[in-house]
This record gives C-alpha cells, sequence and structure tokens, in this order.
C-alpha cells in the first residue's frame, strides 16, 4: 500500500484510496507464514492506570516476544515528553524491562536517525504516548523509523500506542473533529495515520469526551470502516486475523456501519445533519471481544476459544 502525505481530505476522498477487502464468506482466508508470526497491536484510550496496579500495562508488556524485555518508549506526539517520560519508565521498570529506550524524537531528521532505528531494533515493546496524532504522522510518515517499527511488529514485537497514540495506528485516522455534534457533513477531518491497522477508524477517550458523533459520520462516510470508541484506562488488543480483545476496567464501543442501510450524507452540502439507518453499537468490557471480519460478537467464552484455536 502506498501512503500519501495529503493531510486534510474527506473521509470519502479517504475512503476511495484504499481497495475493498473480497469477501471471506464463512471460511477465512489461509494466514501466511508472516502473518502467523507477526506481534500484536494494542489501542489504548488514554488516561491508563500508570502507578497502581498497571492492569492495562502489565498486558501490553506481557505481549512481548520472548527473551525480549526492551521498551521503546516514543513521546513524539507529546508537547510536554520531559514531564509523560518518566511515568512510563517508571511503570515499564516495576513490570520488568530490561532496558527502557526513551525515544523524544521531535523532526524528521531524528526519525531517520540510524541510532534511534537500532532501539527500535533492539525493542519488543514499542510505545506511543499521548498528545496530536498529527505530529505522528507528520514526523514519522515515510521515515526508516518507522519502517523498522513495522518490521518488528511483522517480526513479533507489540506495538502499543495510548490517546493520539492509539488514534493514529490505522491506515485512516481522526485528527479532529467537534465532540458536541460532528453527525453533520464534514465535520470530522481525517488523514493518513500510520498505516499498523486495517479496516478500523480508532478514537480516544470516547465516553467522557462524548464523541459517539464523530464515528458516526465515520461510519455513514464509508460503511465498510469499523469504528472503535476507546474509554479512557481501556484497551483493545489485536490479535492475529482482526480478532479484538478489551482489557482494561474502563469501556470499548463499536460503531458497526457495514450493514447499513441507508444515509443522506452524499446528498447534503457541507455542514448538513447526516441521518443514519441501521447503525450497530456494541459496548465491550474487559475479557469480552469482536471478530471484525465476521463482525460477530464474542463473549469471554467464545473470544477464549477462539484465541486458543
Amino acid at each position: 500500500m502506498r501512503f500519501l502525505s495529503f493531510t486534510d481530505l474527506t473521509c470519502t476522498e479517504i475512503a476511495s484510496a484504499f481497495p475493498l477487502k473480497a469477501s471471506l464468506g464463512d471460511e477465512r482466508m489461509m494466514t501466511s507464514e508472516l502473518s502467523a508470526r507477526h506481534g500484536h497491536i494494542v489501542a489504548i484510550g488514554g488516561a491508563e492506570d500508570k502507578t497502581s496496579q498497571l492492569e492495562i500495562l502489565k498486558r501490553v508488556f506481557e505481549l512481548a516476544p520472548e527473551g525480549n524485555t526492551d521498551v521503546a518508549v516514543i513521546a513524539t506526539a507529546s508537547s510536554i515528553p520531559d514531564q509523560v517520560l518518566p511515568a512510563y519508565e517508571a511503570a515499564f521498570e516495576r513490570l520488568g524491562a530490561s532496558r527502557i529506550h526513551k525515544l523524544d524524537i521531535q523532526d524528521r531528521r531524528q526519525a531517520s536517525d540510524p541510532d534511534n532505528v537500532e532501539l527500535i531494533d533492539q525493542s519488543g515493546v514499542i510505545f506511543f504516548t499521548g498528545g496530536d496524532q498529527l505530529r505522528l504522522t507528520n514526523v514519522f510518515g515515510g521515515s526508516t523509523v518507522l519502517t523498522a517499527i513495522r518490521e518488528r511488529w511483522l517480526s513479533g514485537a507489540v506495538v502499543a500506542g495510548t490517546s493520539a497514540g492509539a488514534a493514529a495506528m490505522p491506515g485512516t485516522m481522526i485528527y479532529n473533529g467537534a465532540a458536541t455534534d460532528a453527525l453533520r457533513k464534514g465535520a470530522v477531518n481525517m488523514t493518513f495515520g500510520l498505516g499498523l491497522v486495517e479496516g478500523l477508524i480508532i478514537d480516544s477517550h470516547f465516553l467522557e469526551r462524548g464523541r459517539f458523533t464523530r464515528l458516526m459520520e465515520v461510519g455513514a462516510t464509508n460503511p465498510e470502516h469499523l469504528g472503535v470508541g476507546l474509554g479512557e484506562d481501556a484497551a483493545v488488543i489485536i490479535h492475529q486475523e482482526q480478532i479484538l480483545e478489551a482489557i482494561g476496567p474502563g469501556h470499548v464501543i463499536l460503531i458497526d456501519s457495514r450493514d447499513l442501510a441507508s444515509s443522506n450524507i452524499a446528498d447534503l452540502r457541507m455542514g448538513e445533519a447526516v441521518a443514519v439507518e441501521n447503525m450497530i453499537l456494541h459496548a465491550m468490557v474487559s475479557g469480552h471481544g469482536f471478530d471484525v471480519e465476521a463482525r460477530r460478537y464474542l463473549t469471554p467464552s467464545e473470544l477464549k476459544a477462539l484465541l486458543e484455536n
């Protein structure tokens, strides 16, 4: 897939750049040797516990490949990296990290620095802090550090991000949009993300900031994409074959538009109110899951059985 650097496209324009997947029917396509060994993605809704039980960060750390407990913490999105990095350093030290590489990459030159690439290559956990997701794509887009991160994930490393670090993970990301009434044509600004996740649009601080209408507007523009709204101190693990697992004490909200019956969005002028028919909502808590390809909610027992297989 070729990643473009446009920064202010409509949802419809972006969606047209991504080809539709063929239907899988009742059976999944065979998993290639490469996909069978790639690592996990963990998207966190922000404000995760960093000082007490560390429930989410502990799961992130446990997903690291065996024998590699180096952690790279990337604070590029943050405007206060000097305050953010020590908190994650302390948390991952408590969890048993052998080394913690604090990467305060602030420009594109640093995003292509061979020393930073080497630190990524050494890490079993790669973690993006919160902040501004547009800074992440602006600094890392097309860089050797981003290439190294993708390669480490393909080799088994876990890539995690919180808040902006989670929102930037998909091939298409939200970077702006009012929470109060975003169910209006053009109300949500989107651009290309880091390309670590396909078929999902991720929003963070979802319940706390009332962002339901943001994912509803996105779903109306392209019903193929599943909206994932992450509450604070909540996260999803993206397993093999796009099986989602909710973790943490908060909620994960899914906005599923694939069976959308109708919407008036194509006929509206910019700013006009959008109508949608048959948009489905799910609320997941820790231990519950979702099969993205099959669009099927998974109870804890169903999720466990699927992951064990």
